[in-house]
């Protein structure tokens, strides 16, 4: 078999949209053999050594290293604890699967499927049908960039990929717009969310926000959205009335 078999993959990825495209367009820079090697199930391999699995072990410690960081400087006003919740659910296997999808990795697995054509059980679609391949190969896809790319270039893509869960784990593990003003509103009074900054990329922006009560800031805090951005600012503004 020759190795333009991710040609069709390819053309796939190209046309979609989302926080994925960076971490797409580092995979596909990456030569045919090279990318294989992520996507090489050890029944292929004739050995777990020759597998994905070494990969997706490197992979998985890129991608937590890189999701802490970036939890590390953009959540401040958390500890440890509440970091640690935040990240395991970022990272999860539910979460490494959507990023999977969302890269295609599924069409990559089944190109590279070295079984029958037919579409009939093949190993790669009896692979997809468990709960494991998936996010394993995607961690390996992560960890195949960081050799060839170094941290700094994967580990950007992987926080763009992984922005949305991130985002998405904040706003589900508690509203704390609606605590402060469940406390404000006892008093009589109301809170005001205010945009004061923004900056980078377009595709990777990020928002600052102000909360004030009678006119004066109690919270800021930052974050992808506008939305996670006013859940940081009061989250900050809740520890600032504990305190």
């Amino acid at each position: 078999m020759t190795l333009s078999w991710l040609k069709r993959a390819r053309e796939r990825r190209r046309g979609r949209d989302g926080a994925s495209r960076a971490l797409s367009g580092l995979i596909d820079e990456l030569p045919d053999e090279v990318r294989r090697e992520a996507l090489t199930h050890s029944s292929w391999a004739g050995g777990r050594v020759g597998s994905y699995e070494r990969l997706a072990l490197l992979g998985d410690s890129v991608l937590g290293l890189a999701v802490a960081e970036e939890l590390y400087s953009s959540l401040p006003g958390l500890d440890a604890g509440a970091l640690t919740k935040i990240l395991n659910q970022a990272v999860s296997g539910e979460a490494c699967a959507a990023v999977g999808r969302e890269l295609g990795i599924p069409e990559m697995l089944l190109e590279a499927d070295p079984g029958p054509s037919d579409g009939t059980q093949t190993p790669a679609r009896l692979l997809l049908e468990g709960e494991r391949p998936l996010p394993e190969i995607t961690e390996a896809m992560i960890g195949r960039c960081f050799l060839s790319f170094g941290y700094e270039s994967t580990a950007a893509a992987v926080v763009d990929a992984f922005g949305a869960r991130i985002e998405e784990v904040q706003l589900n593990r508690r509203d704390f717009k609606s605590a402060l003003q469940e406390i404000v509103a006892r008093r009589g009074e109301t809170v005001a969310y205010e945009v004061v900054g923004s900056s980078g990329p377009p595709h990777q922006r990020t928002y600052e926000v102000a909360v004030s009560l009678r006119g004066e800031e109690i919270g800021r805090g930052e974050g992808r959205s506008k939305k996670a951005a006013g859940q940081a600012a009061a989250a900050r503004a809740l520890e600032a009335m504990d305190g």
